[in-house]
């Protein structure tokens, strides 16, 4: 048997899809793959991330060519995912999760802490700038674009000073390179961040009985306690949410940060349940975060990312 994946060309895409390949080629040795490069809007279009008022931009056209039976399923990182896919496909299988964490790395070794003031910082996640401001109001920070490797780069370069990134991306690209890791405290994850998303065919039964042979159950259950949070909350590149769920037993604990767009007001919420209802969970995280203002919250951002488009 054959299968054809569909992934974006990056390195870290197809670092990505190899490992799914890998992880499949275990318990079906006689099955053969091949990858199928597709490119997607967000690897087109160079603005910043959060300018572009669109969800799933990295993933859109990749599921549409799923859907027309072009490629028989999708590799994706899970948080560029958007909760609501196209009508006949579905969330095969969510593999084993890598490190949630955030990293910084610098130009001169120093951490976020020890950094010189004025230092020029770049991500490409406004969740990770607000972070940046509120733990270090005397830098700068700045949207970087392009892949990882070539963020380094302009952090070798000195085009940049440091750069805050997701430390997931490292570890699957094997990138040896010196970092800090950040606490998941002070830098809050994005919702399904350091997770993949395998989709394919709803009615394609045998393809999905294989995928859901390498999914991870506890990974699953975090992340949907963390997509309906953002579901319920509606965030996303244009309202930085933080959500990190831990399962422990039967029981699923769920971490949730919001903030002003100056990052000078921020709201946190933390609720535990049970693991097998991560539903639940997200919704009634949403329900409080609402009760405390979120709304406020987001509408401040969108004015400013307006402002920001109008620039």
């Amino acid at each position: 048997m054959k299968y054809v994946i569909g992934a974006r060309g990056s390195q870290l895409s197809l670092a990505q899809t190899n490992w799914v390949i890998s992880e499949l080629q275990k318990i079906n040795p006689d099955a053969k793959f091949e990858i199928k490069t597709i490119k997607t809007k967000g690897d087109t279009d160079a603005r910043p991330l959060f300018t572009i008022d669109q969800k799933g931009i990295f993933e859109k056209e990749i599921d549409r060519a799923v859907a027309d039976n072009e490629v028989d399923f999708a590799v994706h990182s899970l948080k560029d995912v958007p909760s609501q896919l196209i009508e006949n496909l579905i969330l095969s299988s969510v593999p084993k999760r890598e490190i949630v964490n955030d990293i910084f790395i610098s130009s001169d070794g120093t951490d976020l802490d020890s950094i010189k003031s004025g230092a020029l910082i770049g991500t490409s996640s406004l969740r990770r700038a607000v972070q940046i401001i509120r733990k270090r109001s005397d830098v700068t920070v700045r949207p970087i674009r392009g892949n990882i490797e070539t963020r380094i780069r302009k952090v070798i370069g000195k085009d940049f000073d440091a750069i805050v990134l997701a430390q997931a991306g490292i570890t699957r690209l094997g990138v040896n390179v010196t970092f800090t890791q950040l606490s998941i405290e002070d830098f809050s994850p994005s919702p399904g961040q350091g997770a993949l998303a395998i989709v394919s065919r709803k009615d394609d039964s045998d393809t999905i009985s294989m995928l859901k042979k390498i999914e991870d159950a506890d990974s699953r259950l975090e992340i949907e306690a963390e997509r309906s949070l953002s579901d319920f909350v509606d965030s996303g590149c244009r309202f930085p949410i933080g959500a990190y769920a831990k399962s422990d037993g039967n029981q699923m604990t769920l971490s949730v940060s919001a903030f002003s767009v100056d990052g000078k007001k921020s709201l946190f919420v933390k609720k535990s349940g049970n693991k097998n209802d991560p539903l639940s969970l997200g919704k009634s995280i949403g329900e409080e975060l609402h009760e405390k203002g979120v709304n406020d919250l987001a509408i401040n951002w969108r004015k400013k990312v307006e402002e920001w488009n109008k620039q």
